[in-house]
């Protein structure tokens, strides 16, 4: 007969040993387990975002997934789930594991390599794991630790040399410092780390892993790369846009987002968003925290500032503008022709040709506009890229060439354009007049994202002919009517 003492001593190891299998079969009983480690003074806080997160870590470690992408705000916990419970959760299982983490700077690096390290030497952990899991003594430091089964955690960062390692596990957590990426030089660097010296060190590329986790920051940014890459991709942002139906990957379980919703707050609610949209400013507050380089709206150019037709006046002045490419490799900008008229004070988008063309093509796509639309008796050019050369071919066939030379860089003219969007006089043909796409109209959509996204869009081929036309408009004005 057990006596109180014992009978609550052998409750107390039943629960335990519950809760010791619990969390070596779902890593969000782990998580919930692990947290006082990390964060002793912060109550833990549930959320379905955590669990979904969870379910695709979890579809990971069962080869149900090996490139996955995480696109969350700041804050999110994405650290802590991603790049310290998953892979110390992980050894639980295989201890043999080679992991590698990367970071931006090595002080990031470090802090998440000490912070797993901590949750590995824990009381807790070693408790119920100490049997599969012991750092080797050794082989103990902060940046770089080994077990005693030669399982390896590697931590680095960008441009840091991992040359003669290689992982199972490779986890890249903001390669991007959110200080720095605008600047090109910066990008392509991380870029170039993880193209070149990351990607070449799985172990074995056919089972090795890749998760990279991070707030986008550009169009060009390494969450760009790897969804062109096809990674799985999950998407996050702290405010739902749209509606959207979230399905988790191994449960099945649906969870619905309503425009406005956000995503945790009981963490961050709607006081704590716009306090941090107005510290931020609009730009950096749709990267970091709405997965967007360039806020919904808009940044220079607003969605909400462009007004639409369905029928063109009857008479319009018309003219071209043209923005030239230096090259026709795929990596270089595009050749972009536009068509528009106006009328009093008001523009009218009517068409435009876009392509990664040769100097030989831009010219016959020129002449092909001119045959399409001849009332667009002025032709802007803009002498720069190719634009000379061109000019120099065309001027003698094609009448109403007008060489432009740009004044001031492109933000300065997209700022001069920016008024007469802002006030309503720039119209476009309205691409889904009854819901459905006009074939014809296709190119709105895609002119409207390349203006709203400016300047942090891939390319700003349309904003510097749409700019071009508008500062030239604005010129003092001088009706030359033609019927359209």
């Amino acid at each position: 007969m057990l006596t109180a003492s014992e009978s609550l001593i052998a409750q107390v190891k039943i629960q335990d040993a519950l809760l010791k299998l619990r969390a070596e079969g779902s890593l969000r009983a782990y998580v919930e387990q692990a947290w006082p480690i990390l964060e002793p003074d912060v109550p833990f806080l549930a959320n379905w975002h955590i669990d979904l997160l969870v379910e695709y870590l979890e579809a990971v470690t069962a080869g149900e997934i090996r490139n996955l992408l995480i696109n969350v705000p700041p804050r999110s916990m994405k650290s802590l789930l991603v790049s310290i419970f998953w892979p110390t959760w992980e050894w639980i299982r295989r201890p043999g594991l080679r992991w590698i983490f990367a970071s931006y700077a090595d002080a990031l690096a470090t802090k998440h390599s000490v912070d797993r390290r901590t949750v590995l030497q824990s009381t807790w952990y070693q408790t119920h794991w100490g049997a599969q899991v012991q750092l080797a003594a050794d082989q103990n430091l902060k940046g770089e630790f080994q077990n005693t089964q030669r399982g390896v955690m590697i931590a680095t960062s960008t441009g840091g040399s991992v040359t003669g390692k290689g992982g199972d596990r490779i986890v890249v957590d903001d390669l991007h410092n959110p200080q720095q990426a605008e600047s090109d030089a910066q990008r392509e660097t991380a870029l170039n780390y993880f193209r070149q010296t990351l990607s070449t060190r799985l172990d074995n590329k056919k089972t090795g892993v890749m998760v990279v986790v991070m707030q986008r920051l550009h169009e060009r940014d390494l969450s760009a790369l790897c969804q062109d890459l096809g990674f799985t991709h999950v998407c996050l942002p702290a405010e739902a846009e749209t509606r959207t139906e979230i399905r988790f990957p191994r449960s099945g379980r649906t969870f619905v987002r309503e425009p406005g919703d956000l995503l945790w707050p009981t963490r961050e609610g709607r006081d704590e968003l716009d306090r941090q949209k107005l510290m931020l400013g609009s730009v950096p507050y749709a990267g970091q925290y709405q997965q967007r380089p360039a806020p919904a709206g808009g940044a220079i150019f607003r969605r909400e500032w462009f007004q639409y037709y369905d029928e063109l006046p009857e008479a319009l002045e018309m003219a071209q503008s043209w923005d030239m490419a230096f090259k026709d490799k795929s990596e270089n900008d595009y050749v972009v022709g536009l068509v528009a008229g106006r009328r009093d004070a008001d523009i009218y988008l009517i068409d435009r040709v876009k392509g990664q063309w040769s100097f030989s093509e831009s010219c016959r796509q020129v002449e092909r506009l001119n045959l399409k639309y001849p009332r667009a008796n002025t032709i802007l050019i803009e002498d720069a890229a190719n634009g000379p050369a061109i000019i120099d071919v065309l001027t003698h066939k094609l009448s109403g060439i007008i060489a432009v030379q740009p004044q001031g860089g492109k933000m300065a003219r997209a700022q001069a354009a920016q008024p007469k969007v802002e006030a309503g006089n720039v119209y476009l043909p309205t691409p889904r007049p009854h819901g459905r796409l006009i074939p014809e109209r296709e190119w709105v959509e895609d002119f409207l994202y390349q203006l709203t996204v400016f300047p942090n869009g891939a390319h700003d081929d349309d904003v510097d002919a749409f700019t071009q036309l508008l500062v030239r408009w604005q010129q003092p004005y001088e009706p030359a009517w033609v019927t359209f």
